[in-house]
Parts: C-alpha cells; structure tokens; sequence
C-alpha cells in the first residue's frame, strides 16, 4: 500500500485543474474554471473546478470531489490506481507500506482477475503458435488473412483449442482460483466441473486503455449456422462492454496526432488497417454506441469518421444509431466503402494511401449523407417524406451548438425543397419537447432527492409535522457544518478559532445526519489531538459519501456582493465580523431548534404526567429550558411566539 507520506507528497503536487485539464475543455472564469461537465449531457456549462479549494463540483448533475475522485469516477481507476496515475504525473517516486486486510482484499481481487486474463492470454498465443490444432487452424487462419507475424504478436491474437477443459484444468494447476475463472467468463461450470467458454476459435484479447488485458472476444471457424459467429467475454469488475472500442489502447496517440478518429464494426477491420500503417482506428465490435464510448473518443479528438460496408439499406439502418453522437458534439462524417468492400479487403486490396484518400474524398457530412439517403428511400411519397422530416429533425435538434445547427437546417431545407423557416420551426419544438423532458425527468430526479432527504431526516415518515422538523434541523446541521469547512481555521477570537469555538458550543450536539456527524467527529478528534483540522482531508477522504458532502459544503460558500454597499446605502462589514456573526448565527440557530425541540418534549410529557412530583420536576426543566432559549433567542435578537 502507498504509505501517508506519498500520498501527502502526491496531494500536494496535485492541482485539480491540471488534472482535469487532461480531459476536459476547461475555461477560465474569475479565480476557477468552468466547462461542459464530462458525466452528463448538457449545453450550459455547470462544471466548475476551483483550485483554490482543491475541488471540482457539477450543479447540474450532483458530481464532485478532489482531482483523485475525478480519476476514479472517469477513468474507472481505483483509488491506488490513481494515486499511481497521479504519481506518474508529477514525477513522484511511490514508496510502499503495508496494507489493510480490506486493502489487500479489494486489490488483489482486481489484481487477480487481470492476471488470469493476462494468463488465458498468453495460453491461447502458446496454442495459436505452438500446438499443431493451432497452426493448422488458427494460424493458417490469420495468414489467409494476410496478418503478418509481427501484427499478430501485437494484438497478441490466439486461438481456444477444441478440448473442454483445457485452460480451466490449466488455471486451476496453477492455483488460480475458480470463482475468478467463473467471473471472467473463461469458464463455465457444468456438473460442478470447469468448462472453457471458447472452445475451437480464433481469440481476440481486449485491451484497456492502460493496455491490460480485460476481456475476450472469439471467433468460431465452422460454417455451422446454429453456432454463433463470435462470442465475446461476460462484464465483469474489470469488463464494461458499453466503456470499451476495441483497437482503442493502441490508436490513442495516433487518435491525437490525426486529429481524428476513424471507425470500423470488426477486430481484422482495426488489425488489417493497424497492419497498413493506420493506426488512428478502433471498433465499435458490431454493437451499437455508447455515450461512453463516443466520450472515449472525444478525449483525444472531436473528429470521427465512421468506415461502412457498401450495402446502403444497411447504412440507412445504422445511421439512425448515430445520432448519439451529434449529442456529444462531435464533428462526424461517414464514408461507405464500394460495394462488397469492408476495411479489412479494401485496404489489402488498394493499399494504405490509395485507402486514405478514398476516405477523405468520399467522406460525407452524416447529417447531409443521411438526409439524401432517406430523400432517395421516400421518393415522391408524402407519407415516407413526413416521417423522413421527423428524422431528419430529430438529428439536427440533437446537435448542441446553435450556429451548427443553423447550418445544417439551411442546407438540409435546400436538399428536401422546403421553406426553412418550417424546418426550424420544427426543430424548436423537437428541442422544446427535449428540454420539456429534461425537464421532467429533472423535476423527478429532484423529488427523489428530496424524497432522499426526507428519509434521512424522517424517522415517522407519517407525521408531516415532524418531518418537517427534522427537515429543518437538516438544514441546521448542514450550516453549521459549512461554517466548519468555509471558517473553522480562522481566528473566533484570541483564543479560540471557528472551529474550536464551534465544536464547544455544539459538543452535546447529537448530528441526526451521519454525513454531518462523521465530518463534526473529525473535527473534534482533531482538535482534542491538538492538531489544525485541515479541510483538504475531508475533500480527499476515502468514503466517497463524505467526500461529496463535504465537496458540496465547501461549494456553498457565500460571498459579500462588492455592491452591497451601493444597494443598501451601508457600509459593508469587515470580513471578519462577517464570518464571526455568520459562525455565532449558524451555532445559535442549531442550539436554539434543539433547545425547543426540548421544550416539545417536555410539554408533551407535562401533558402525559399524572404525579405531582414528577409534575413539579418536568417544571422545573421547563424553566431552565425557557430561559435557555430566552438567552439563545437574544443573541440572534428574534421574537419568542
């Protein structure tokens, strides 16, 4: 395990912006930065990185936290994966520490699962190339291909022998443990017995972008019909389908230094044109897109060129399909290969340059390609032109950029001999009925949220009146807390600092929200330890939960307008009344709600009680209750009801 003082090293390095610079088009705004958030679809941004504070935070979906947080929710690392990633970055040399039981659990499970599969891997090489059933099958295969020795290496293509069991008896020899073959897919269990899922194809391993082997995918070389042509690994811990392009790990550089993405459906399509000196290429592997894989993309160009067969019905049915894209923002652009031609045979047959200049003269704009294609399938028909109009709106209304948009609406309106007035009005009310939805669909995720929140904060989720209640000492709760994180290392007086000044007044505080609770806890420990409470390690903290809390308090931060003075005709405090009072307030509110919420309880147990003597007890308690909250109430100069 990475021991503290390299992860200290390496938090102090780190600049948020940088990190996140990496992968997203970041503009300057004041002292942060702000953008298109990179986890949900959106055209206003609302991702703002500040570095000041170390954080980035998303007001549209909910997203936030510290540069480590960024790289394991977008890159899909663990945390000592990107720790590591980070490390690499800034040029720190990692050292080591022992780990946690947990720890170890946790990683060598991942750990286990890319080493099995970096073993099947080299388990089908050594039987593509060194067992006869493999040179005779697998490797002849490939060369009537026309794959050469060094393109095959490269992919570290393979071949699953015909036998049942063979890489499952051998990964059990070796002590690799079951559960794990099962989990990968490499195996299956039938009577309570291992047996290979690839059995008698070519194998097509599927690389990571760091380059690991994470799944497979397997071609079968039999003509039999009810056998499926290919078959490709089970998702897995290691293994998203919908996150991965096959050829990608290999085609990044090439991708940037291109300036352009070109892709293809199968693997010998990426291999034949990798062979051919074309590398900015990867597969969709025949699956329809993703958003995470057209974002994939985008990390290394805005440029895609999609490669399809000649077989027209085919392309009118896929370009449906790509609409996902334009959502993206990408530049796309689809030329069709002349008919009975597919990369792979095209490329072989003309050659790399002859290939690419094809591509480029015959690249057409997908929105102009689709509309012709369609314009051709609906002829004279009224009927088939109508429903041609909807899609073709439904296209252009995708696309986020207005000025594009535009574009497109005029050229398109030429194409079909229509008024382009009518066409944008039609795609306003495509995009109304989006943001409509949208709309909806946020208004719902709200209402859940607070729903959340209720039930957080409800214990008797029947009596409104007291939901109510503990909604209020949420937000209570959540003040105090932000008060914490925005002042607490800020002088209170010559004594004390927020903090401190904080956890005294609150100490006999119970927090009902556990987020709040475990953030106030850190702060007491802190400070019965004599330390500085320091911010940065609740907006590092481990437990994603808290993090975000705590991400999302310190994104609350409320300044003093510079013109508050001129609205109000006085004279702006200084700072540190301001926050002083803004502490006080935060502190004095949330001991005035539980000092009545006690003087509620004691009135309804007043109202139970039948002894005199108990009777005169709980008045008592009342009284001091009553001059507490007197005394509480007249710090905030507030009106007792």
């Amino acid at each position: 395990m990475i021991n503290r003082s390299t992860i200290e090293e390496i938090l102090n390095a780190t600049r948020v912006e940088e990190v996140v610079g990496d992968f997203v088009n970041l503009k300057k705004r004041g002292a942060n930065y702000i953008a298109l958030c990179p986890f949900h679809n959106e055209k206003t941004p609302s991702f703002n990185v500040s570095p000041a504070k170390g954080i980035y935070k998303c007001f549209g979906c909910g997203k936030g936290g510290d540069a480590i947080r960024f790289l394991m929710d977008h890159e899909q690392l663990s945390y000592p994966e990107a720790l590591r990633w980070l490390a690499d970055k800034y040029n720190i040399v990692i050292k080591e520490e022992a780990e946690t039981p947990e720890d170890i659990e946790k990683r060598d499970k991942r750990e286990s699962l890319l080493v099995i599969n970096q073993f099947a891997a080299r388990y089908y090489d050594q039987c593509l190339w060194e067992s006869e059933e493999g040179r005779n099958i697998g490797l002849n295969y490939f060369k009537e291909r026309n794959f050469r020795e060094a393109t095959i290496r490269k992919f570290q293509l393979g071949y699953a022998p015909a036998s049942g069991s063979a890489l499952s008896n051998e990964a059990l020899a070796k002590g690799y443990q079951r559960e794990y073959l099962l989990a990968l897919g490499l195996s299956k269990e039938k009577d309570n017995r291992l047996r290979d899922f690839f059995r008698s194809r070519v194998v097509f391993p599927i690389h990571s972008l760091s380059g690991s082997v994470i799944a497979f995918g397997a071609r079968t070389l039999s003509s039999d019909k009810n056998i499926p042509k290919y078959l490709n690994s089970a998702e897995s811990e290691i293994y998203h389908k919908s996150k991965v392009l096959y050829g990608a790990f290999f085609a990044k550089s090439a991708m940037r230094q291109h300036d352009e993405c070109l892709m293809v459906e199968g693997y010998t399509d990426v291999i034949s044109l990798h062979q051919a000196g074309i590398e900015h290429v990867v597969a969709s592997s025949g699956t329809s897109l993703t958003h995470e894989q057209v974002r994939l993309v985008k990390r290394y160009t805005e440029n895609i060129t999609i490669l399809y067969d000649g077989d027209k019905a085919g392309v009118a049915a896929a370009l449906r399909g790509l609409d996902i894209v334009l959502e993206e923002g990408l530049n796309v652009k689809v030329a069709i290969l002349p008919e009975g031609e597919d990369p792979d045979s095209f490329v072989q047959k003309e050659g790399s340059s002859a290939f690419l200049e094809y591509v480029k003269k015959e690249a057409k704009d997908f929105i102009l390609l689709k509309t012709d294609i369609l314009r051709e399938e609906s002829g004279n028909d009224p009927v088939k032109k109508s429903v041609l109009i909807r899609d073709m709106v439904g296209s252009i209304a995708r696309i986020p950029d207005p000025i594009k948009r535009a574009l497109y609406l005029r050229e398109c309106a030429g194409r079909m001999e229509m008024r382009e007035q009518l066409l944008m009005n039609e795609v306003n009310k495509a995009i109304a009925r989006k943001l409509g939805e949208q709309r909806k669909s946020n208004e719902r995720a709200a209402r859940e949220e607070e729903k959340t929140l209720e039930e957080q904060v409800q214990v008797n989720a029947g009596r409104q009146d007291e939901a109510k209640e503990r909604q209020n000492n949420y937000y209570q709760e959540r003040d105090v807390l932000r008060v914490l994180l925005e002042y607490g290392t800020l002088k209170f007086d010559k004594e004390y600092t927020v903090a401190a000044y904080v956890v005294e007044q609150c100490s006999s505080y119970e927090f009902e929200n556990a987020g709040f609770a475990a953030i106030f806890r850190y702060f007491e420990e802190a400070l019965a330890r004599g330390e500085t409470p320091r911010v940065e390690e609740l907006s590092h903290h481990r437990d994603k939960e808290i993090q975000e809390l705590a991400v999302s308090l310190m994104s609350m931060s409320r300044e003093v307008s510079e013109n508050w003075d001129k609205m109000h005709d006085i004279v702006v405090e200084e700072k540190e009344a301001v926050y002083r009072n803004d502490a006080r307030s935060a502190v004095t509110r949330l001991l005035l709600r539980q000092v009545r919420r006690e003087i509620e309880k004691n009135r309804r147990e007043l109202a139970r009680e039948k002894d005199e003597d108990q009777i005169l007890l709980l008045l008592d308690v009342r009284q001091k209750l009553k001059a507490q909250e007197l005394e509480l109430t007249e710090r905030l100069n507030t009106v007792i009801y």
